[in-house]
C-alpha cells in the first residue's frame, strides 16, 4: 500500500489474469487520511489499452473511491508474459466542497505552487485461475463394492456396518467349518482304530463317512 500525505492506494501493482481475447478488470482503492478534499486523475503509458472509470474525481474527507481499469481484449499474449505499461495516480488538495466538474489540469502542476504528491504503478499479467479438473469415476460394472466416503471423509456408516458384518459372518463360517473338520477327523480316526479290532464290515462305513466328509468340506469352502 502506498502511504502518502493524501492518499493511500491499494494495490500498489496492478494484476491481470491474462486471458485472449476478453476484457479483464481489477481496481484501485483510494483512500483520503486527510480533513481536505483530495481530487486525483489517472494516466496511463498506454491510453489505448486500457480504460480508467473514473480517471478524476474526488475523495471526500477520511472516505475511500474505488476507481475500475479494464484491459481491453488482446489478440496476442506478450513474450514472456512481460508488460512495461505503467499508470501514474496524481493527487492534490482541492477546495471543500469542490465536484468533478471544478477539476482543471492546474491543479496538478506543481509549477502552480500546488502541493501535489505522484504515485507510480506497476502492471503484471498473472495466469488465470484453472478449473477444477473433472474426477473420472470408474465403472461398476465388474467392481468391487467400495464404501462410499461423505464430503466431510468419513466413512459411509451403514455401508461400513454393513462390510463389517458381512466379514465378520465369513469367519465365523469358517471357523466353524474347521471345527467341524476336526471334529470328523477325530471320528474317523476313531473308527479306523476300532475297525481294526473288529471286523473287515467296517472298512465300507468308513468309505462312506470319508465321502460325506469330501462333500461337506466342499460345500462350506465354496460358500467362504
Amino acid at each position: 500500500m502506498s502511504t502518502g500525505e493524501l492518499l493511500s492506494i491499494e494495490p500498489q501493482e496492478l494484476q491481470f489474469p491474462f486471458e485472449l481475447k476478453k476484457q479483464i478488470s481489477c481496481s484501485l482503492q483510494l483512500t483520503n487520511k486527510t480533513s481536505n478534499y483530495v481530487a486525483f486523475k489517472v494516466k496511463t503509458t498506454n491510453p489505448k489499452k486500457y480504460c480508467v472509470r473514473p480517471n478524476t474525481g474526488i475523495v471526500l474527507p477520511q472516505s475511500t473511491s474505488d476507481v475500475i481499469v479494464t484491459m481491453q481484449a488482446q489478440k496476442e499474449a506478450p513474450a514472456d508474459m512481460q508488460c512495461k505499461d505503467k499508470f501514474l495516480l496524481q493527487s492534490a488538495v482541492t477546495s471543500p466542497g469542490a465536484t468533478t466538474k471544478d477539476i482543471t489540469p492546474e491543479m496538478f502542476h506543481k509549477e502552480s505552487g500546488n502541493t501535489v504528491e505522484e504515485c507510480k504503478l506497476r502492471v503484471s499479467y498473472v495466469a488465470p485461475p484453472q478449473p477444477p479438473s473433472p474426477v473420472r469415476e470408474g465403472s461398476d460394472e465388474g467392481s468391487s463394492p467400495r464404501v462410499s466416503v461423505s464430503d466431510n471423509g468419513t466413512l459411509n456408516t451403514a455401508e461400513y456396518t454393513a462390510a463389517k458384518a458381512f466379514i465378520s459372518k465369513l469367519t465365523q463360517e469358517k471357523n466353524s467349518a474347521i471345527q467341524q473338520n476336526n471334529k470328523l477327523q477325530q471320528e474317523l480316526e476313531f473308527l479306523r482304530r476300532k475297525g481294526n479290532r473288529s471286523s473287515g464290515g467296517i472298512s465300507f462305513i468308513y468309505v462312506i463317512i470319508v465321502g460325506v466328509l469330501g462333500i461337506f468340506l466342499g460345500f462350506l469352502l465354496k460358500k467362504t
